[in-house]
């Protein structure tokens, strides 16, 4: 049961990732794009806005990608929890905790999930 419990985790977190990416670069489910969301990096202090929206895109694409199928998990929760650091940072840390503020909660949720599956391993249903 813990390996299948674990694949419910990395297809849930991973794939939720991977949407952020896609929002990010593609403008999918609701994004705004790479021209949008670097132009939001830039107000943030993100500069240069719009590369540094190809970096965050593909780390949360990848990485998310990578964690669904439990290849190479430590780099995939690398790169999560590298990207929601940086959120939290320069947009959510201001706002205190709760994700109703605009807080890390939901950030801080991502990165335990990330690391603590890095720490146990991603089970034994993976694509490798």
């Amino acid at each position: 049961m813990l390996d299948l419990g674990l694949l419910i985790i990395r297809l849930v977190i991973g794939l939720t990732m991977a949407g952020h990416g896609a929002q990010k670069l593609f403008g999918w489910f609701g994004g705004h794009g790479i021209k949008g969301t670097g132009g939001f990096f830039e107000s943030i202090g993100i500069k240069p806005g719009t590369t540094m929206a190809v970096l965050a895109g593909l780390s949360e694409l990848i990485g998310g990608l990578l964690f669904a199928a439990g290849v190479l998990t430590p780099v995939a929760a690398l790169l999560i929890v590298g990207t929601m650091l940086v959120a939290i940072v320069k947009v959510h840390g201001k706002s205190g905790f709760w994700v109703s503020e605009g807080g890390i909660e939901y950030n801080l949720i991502l990165i335990a999930i990330a690391v603590g599956v890095a720490l146990t391993g991603p089970g034994a249903y993976t694509l490798f």
